[in-house]
This record gives C-alpha cells, sequence and structure tokens, in this order.
C-alpha cells in the first residue's frame, strides 16, 4: 500500500526527492522546516481518514504523536497519501506503550481494509462465467473475488469494535466491552455496497474459503480450505447478494498452492 501505483508521474518523483531531504536531518532552511511541518500534518489527517477506529481508541492527542512516530518510521513512499499506512498494524503491535490494548493492529487491518476497499476499481460481476460451476471440474476453476473484497480474522471482536465506534451507540460499546473482556474472536468480510465498504460478520470456514481465493487457489482447494461441512451453495447465494464475486474463470495452467492446512492470521480456521 505504500507504492504508487503503475504510471506514476514525474511529479511523485519530485515528491519522494522532497521526503528524502526532510527526512535526513536537521541541517534544513525554514521553508523545509516548513514543509516538513505541512508534510506531517498532511500525513496525520490522511492516517485518521483511512484508519477512524485507531483514531477514536487512541484519542485525537496521542493519535497525532502515534501518527507522527509512523511517519518517521515509516515515511509515505508515495505523492498519494491515500496508498500510505500498510505497514501500521505490524506498528502497533510492536509498539512497546501499547501493549495494553493488542487488538488496535487488528482494528488498524480492518480500518486499511475498509479504505482500500473504497478505493479499489469498480467491476461488474460476469454473470455468465457462474454457468461454469455446473459444468467444470472444481479443480480447474477459480472464483475471483470483487476488487477491494476482503475477509478478516481476529482473535479479538474487531467487527464489534468498528461498529460501536463507526455508530457511536452505547449499547454496541457494552456489546463490544462484554466481548474484549470475554477475548471473542471474530471474523468479517469487508466488501462495498455501493461506494460506501460495509462490514460484514462471517463464520470462521466463510473467511477461510475467501482467504484461499484472493490466494489464488482452485475452487477445489478453496473447498478443501474451508473444511468439511461448509456449504458452498449458501455462501454463493451470499456472495451475489452482497456482490462479493466478480467472475469464475477456467484455469489454463496450475493454481496457487497452499498449505495443507489452509491458515489466516495464524489460527487454524478449521478448528
Amino acid at each position: 500500500m505504500n507504492e504508487c501505483p503503475d504510471g506514476a508521474s514525474r511529479v511523485a518523483e519530485q515528491q519522494q526527492a522532497m521526503l528524502a531531504a526532510i527526512l535526513r536531518g536537521p541541517a534544513e532552511s525554514p521553508g523545509l522546516r516548513a514543509y516538513r511541518a505541512n508534510a506531517q500534518a498532511s500525513a496525520e489527517r490522511a492516517l485518521g481518514a483511512a484508519c477512524p477506529t485507531v483514531a477514536a481508541l487512541v484519542g485525537a492527542d496521542d493519535f497525532v504523536h502515534l501518527a507522527r512516530e509512523f511517519w518517521q518510521a515509516h515515511p509515505p513512499q508515495c505523492g498519494d497519501l491515500g496508498e500510505w499506512g500498510a505497514e501500521l498494524p505490524a506498528f502497533l503491535e510492536a509498539h512497546a506503550s501499547l501493549r495494553e490494548w493488542p487488538y488496535l493492529g487488528d482494528c488498524a487491518r480492518l480500518d486499511l481494509a475498509l479504505h482500500r476497499c473504497e478505493r479499489a476499481a469498480d467491476a461488474d460481476i460476469d454473470a455468465a462465467s457462474l454457468a461454469l460451476l455446473s459444468s467444470a471440474d472444481p479443480a480447474k476453476l477459480q472464483l475471483r473475488l470483487r476488487p477491494g473484497v476482503q475477509p478478516i480474522v481476529s482473535r479479538w471482536p474487531v467487527g464489534s469494535i468498528h461498529a460501536a465506534h463507526a455508530t457511536n451507540d452505547e449499547v454496541l460499546f457494552d456489546a463490544a466491552r462484554a466481548a474484549l473482556q470475554a477475548e471473542r474472536g471474530e471474523a468479517v468480510v469487508v466488501a462495498r455496497d455501493g461506494w460506501r465498504a460495509r462490514v460484514q460478520g462471517c463464520d470462521n470456514a466463510t473467511a477461510a474459503f475467501m482467504q484461499a481465493l484472493l490466494a489464488r487457489a482452485d475452487l477445489s482447494r478453496a473447498l478443501d480450505a474451508a473444511g468439511a461441512g461448509f456449504d458452498f451453495a449458501a455462501w454463493l447465494a451470499a456472495a451475489l447478494q452482497h456482490r462479493w464475486v466478480q467472475e469464475v474463470a477456467l484455469l489454463d495452467g496450475p493454481s496457487a498452492t497452499l498449505p495443507p492446512r489452509y491458515t489466516a492470521s495464524g489460527a487454524d480456521l478449521r478448528d
């Protein structure tokens, strides 16, 4: 997410050169100091817009300091600050001052997934390609999700935390606090509804299946990743309703190779 899209202009290269000058050290002109301050302020605003749940959890003042630390550790590599922030979840998880809030990293992952989803290219479903599901070997098929669709699995109730802060609903805050206290994990799917990205809860089998699809596994391997008991017909109905699916493709070569027991976020989703 830190890299500029293909075809980045010369302006982006000039911005990177300026950023390098800003980060080099104290021997700078008043104009460069002003540019540094403006660049940091712009980065803080961009990060706050991309990660509103994290900003709300840590508080406005602390988020400013956190954004500045992150800017120093992982400066933007692109003139488009909307592409910045991929390293934030790991940065939060490694931050010594934030160990009492171990769920911040996954909250950032969900925030960033929503942010990326809303920036993703729009794509219409190829409805005709769905006929392949009834006529071809699943090992020769690849079911492709729409740009921006992203399952997330966490050992923390990230969906509940996001919903509480997004709505400012005290009932949802109480539910999120209870889920945190119980250390109840959640799996969610991020997808766009119109132009807005939404969060929908799902079970672990659904998340494992969709993670496998994103890893470019063929349909047979993706079904294996979901495990016994996964209801593909029910998933497909939900996927069409929520516009998760873009197309079904017939594979010309081998699909992605997955581990024997496909995992996400370091946990076996079929247990």
